[in-house]
């Protein structure tokens, strides 16, 4: 089943302003949500929103409250996103490193007490799209087992990095864990075995089945105990950037809101021409192009060149739904 971008856009927008959100916030939002599916990452556009709405509704998204400026360090702040809709604050932050960025080089803030921001990436491609180089990334509450451990006491907490190109920006989006906890919820209800192993099931052994890698609770990390390592010092930074909750702390809580991010641009038009930024990434595309790909009918692709290709298929043919999903955002 497939449902038209601007169709999905108007029925997420018609469900927020009726929860409170004003038309310019509940337009950006359900742009955000809607984009997500676009490029295919359902998990956190279409398939995130009833949960989303949930939030709101509990009182833990608050709608009309913006993220605002607690202190500055020149080329640094820190914002309080008071716990208003994380996909807003998130697009508001990125907007203000950027601001930053073309008065000194590089702008970083540090935000906390947020909430989710869905799909990272799409901030990324905000950035790359105004001409600026960017990485952002978020705490969780925590989701995966340090490596050695049993029990969950890291968070995936995503990672985006993102430079610009007049072609198409270089995009990479990733979770600490092998797979993001929403792609594994979503082969879970499909029915999907996962491409590699993304976690080991309850007798401790790896697995490409999503259903005993969540009942297990045990997400595998990336590169084993590396992105175990990582996972621990991106909460770290992003706590002493921000000033915020790490993730042991938001585990403290009934769920998951008021994490910490960081999001740090640069205008590296500022070192060299727009034309050379072009000019330095489209090498290392062409470079990436005369590799060999493992299978005679595949190819080896940048970051960023699938969600490309799916948002333009997607378009043109609408984004594929899961039909309850999308019956009961109709139904709100």
């Amino acid at each position: 089943m497939r449902a038209p971008f601007e169709e999905m856009k108007r029925e997420f927008e018609r469900v927020l302003r009726n929860r409170g959100f004003s038309p310019e916030r509940a337009a950006r939002c359900a742009a955000i949500f809607a984009e997500n599916s676009l490029v295919g990452v359902a998990s956190h556009g279409l398939n995130r929103f009833p949960g989303f709405i949930e939030f709101v509704e509990r009182g833990l998204v608050k709608p009309e409250v913006e993220a605002e400026l607690v202190s500055s360090f020149g080329a640094w702040e820190q914002w309080d996103g008071n716990l208003g809709p994380g996909p807003l604050n998130a697009y508001q932050c990125t907007e203000q490193a950027m601001t930053l960025a073309r008065q000194h080089g590089v702008g970083c803030v540090g935000l906390r007490n947020t909430n989710h921001w869905m799909r990272g990436g799409y901030f990324g491609w905000q950035a790359a799209q105004a001409g600026f180089a960017l990485i952002a990334w978020t705490n969780t509450k925590p989701n995966a087992p340090a490596w050695g451990g049993l029990d969950p006491r890291i968070g995936n907490n995503p990672l985006v990095l993102a430079v610009p190109n007049d072609a198409a920006p270089v995009v990479l989006d990733m979770a600490m864990t092998q797979f993001s906890i929403g792609r594994m919820e979503t082969a879970r209800r499909s029915g999907a075995t996962l491409p590699v192993p993304g976690g080991y099931d309850a007798a401790g052994n790896l697995s490409q089945d999503p259903a005993a890698i969540l009942e297990a609770n045990r997400a595998l990390p990336i590169g084993y105990w590396k992105g175990s390592g990582l996972a621990v010092l991106l909460d770290l930074v992003a706590v002493l950037v921000s000033g915020g909750l790490a993730t042991h702390e938001i585990g403290q809580r009934e769920t998951e809101y008021g994490v910490a991010q960081v999001f740090i641009a640069f205008d590296v038009t500022q070192g060299s021409s727009a034309a050379l930024v072009n000019q330095a990434v489209e090498g290392v595309i062409a470079d990436l192009r005369t590799a060999t790909p493992v299978a005679p009918d595949d190819e080896v692709l940048y970051p960023g060149e699938r969600a490309l290709r799916t948002r333009h298929e997607n378009m043109a043919h609408g984004i594929p739904v899961e039909p309850a999903i999308w019956e009961r955002v109709l139904a709100m």
